[in-house]
């Protein structure tokens, strides 16, 4: 029986390594798989789901006017699916995020989506607020932070390396913007302004 899954964690803790090997061992069976990502997120080339460690794959895009049941859809006419991968999954919206659950209960597919569980300002991003409430199963993707401690929170960093309290919920960005600690290490960095 097909199932929404939510794979999150903070940045920088394989995510989409974690999706990328996931496809593999569907296509390494022969079966089929397909792969979305955000149209926003062009760190690792337009169309294309990149790991920091240089794994890639082409992906078809989503942006928040895309209709995710439909793409589905269409893949599915196409032949066999094993399973529905989505990248960067935070970037989802709600109604996308029924979309998918409608996938899964009427087209009888799996989707594994991947994303961050909260901003740099500890909040959550509305596609995974959406994921947390409709998943299925949820799956923790884990790092570490500075002090060993599992990390679960993000600091958007300036070019000096100082904690951002404000801004917008999305900024693309990587190693050089973003780092991952623990809710202790957080709060001293964004000087545990009662959040």
């Amino acid at each position: 029986m097909a199932k929404l899954y939510f794979h999150y964690s903070t940045m920088n803790a394989g995510k989409s390594t974690l999706l990328l090997q996931a496809s593999y061992n569907y296509r390494e069976r022969g079966m089929q798989t397909y792969l979305l990502t955000a149209a926003i997120d062009g760190r690792a080339g337009s169309g294309v789901i990149g790991s920091r460690i240089g794994l890639k794959a082409s992906a078809d895009m989503f942006d928040e006017a895309s209709d995710l049941f439909e793409m589905i859809a269409k893949r599915l006419k196409q032949g066999p699916c094993a399973c529905v991968f989505v990248d960067e999954a935070q970037f989802l919206t709600k109604s996308q995020v029924w979309q998918l659950a409608r996938a899964v209960d009427d087209l009888d597919v799996p989707v594994m989506c991947y994303g961050l569980r909260v901003d740099f300002r500890g909040e959550l991003f509305p596609g995974s607020a959406a994921l947390l409430a409709l998943a299925d199963e949820m799956r923790e993707a884990r790092t570490i932070c500075f002090c060993g401690k599992k990390a679960t929170m993000v600091v958007r960093q300036d070019a000096e390396g100082h904690a951002l309290l404000e801004g917008d919920q999305v900024q693309i960005g990587g190693n050089e913007t973003y780092v991952s600690l623990c809710r202790r290490h957080w709060r001293e960095a964004v000087g545990d302004t009662s959040t």
